[in-house]
């Protein structure tokens, strides 16, 4: 068995993927723009930047800052809207011949269902649509989608709307992630992603101010990159564990192939590669092949044989 091709092809409910590597949103851009990098028709898919219904400026600078192990961002969700992305960014895309998963978002649960009807007749190479619930919401306080079932499972519902596949990207901000994941399957997701940004923030000693802006000037962002690696792991595993029939895309401080086949033994069918391209835009591509030069040198004839194959000592 030693030596031999493995075969990378993997599944993520109904949509059958070439490769189990994707981009994260938020860390690709809205459409080609690795392209230059990474054959993106040899990846699983490009998971694009969410996107509302309307256009959306995002929040104020500084939204960026590195830290230890990772990044904190604070963003906004800047982005064109689902219509602009149709007609500028996505035949663009499309022409490099990568698989894409559209990612929505709102702060209503109106907005999602208005998102995702714009994208009802979106081309067939929009696989999948991914619904970012992990953002601030109007209908409970700003509170996020995602930190309850109810409402992760009145977006997943209004996220139907596209009619195709619907992933419930969802957040770790959470006391338990097994009953929000249940509750987005029961609505109709046919897998969640796990995970999105741990609440963080970062204070200048120096001049006593926010790292970054933050929405409203709250100072708090989003962390991701390595540091959240484990806590990504373990959600992957706790949900793959209590929802074993539930597919999940595992994301989250993903840098080396190792990484990604870690996330692969707790239970995720495909993988996201996302902060990692920031200081390598090649990270994507070259995840993949690490994936594949460790199978083969283990004998690993599919990438499915390691989906959920971890094992206490």
């Amino acid at each position: 068995m030693k030596g031999r091709v493995c075969d990378l092809t993997t599944s993520v409910g109904s949509v059958e993927l070439p490769d189990p590597v994707m981009t994260a949103s938020g860390t690709a851009g809205h459409g080609d723009e690795l392209a230059r990098y990474v054959d993106l028709s040899t990846l699983g898919a490009v998971v694009v930047k969410s996107l509302a219904v309307y256009p959306w400026a995002g929040n104020a600078a500084p939204r960026v800052h590195e830290t230890q192990g990772g990044m904190l961002n604070s963003v906004g969700l800047q982005g064109p809207g689902v219509a602009a992305w149709l007609d500028h960014e996505l035949p663009g895309l499309l022409a490099t011949g990568a698989r894409v998963v559209a990612s929505i978002w709102g702060q209503t649960v109106d907005d999602y269902a208005l998102a995702a009807e714009a994208l009802a007749d979106a081309p067939p190479e929009v696989v999948a649509v991914e619904a970012n619930l992990s953002c601030p919401n109007l209908h409970h306080g700003r509170l996020m989608f995602a930190q309850l079932p109810e409402t992760t499972a009145e977006a997943v519902r209004a996220s139907l709307a596209c009619g195709r596949p619907v992933w419930a990207k969802l957040s770790p901000n959470v006391a338990s992630l097994v009953p929000i994941a249940e509750a987005a399957a029961g609505a109709g997701a046919e897998a969640v992603t796990l995970v999105n940004t741990v609440l963080g923030m970062a204070i200048d000693p120096e001049t006593r101010q926010f790292r970054v802006a933050g929405g409203g000037g709250s100072g708090g962002g989003g962390l991701s990159g390595p540091a959240i690696h484990p806590v990504a792991v373990r959600a992957v595993h706790d949900v793959h564990q209590a929802l074993p029939d539930l597919p999940i895309v595992g994301v989250g401080g993903v840098s080396t192939g190792l990484d990604a086949i870690e996330l692969l033994l707790a239970g995720a069918s495909a993988v996201q590669v996302g902060t990692a391209t920031f200081a390598d835009p090649r990270a994507v591509g070259r995840v993949s092949e690490e994936i594949h030069t460790w199978c083969r040198r283990r004998g690993v004839a599919t990438v499915t044989e390691l989906i959920g194959a971890a094992r206490a000592r």
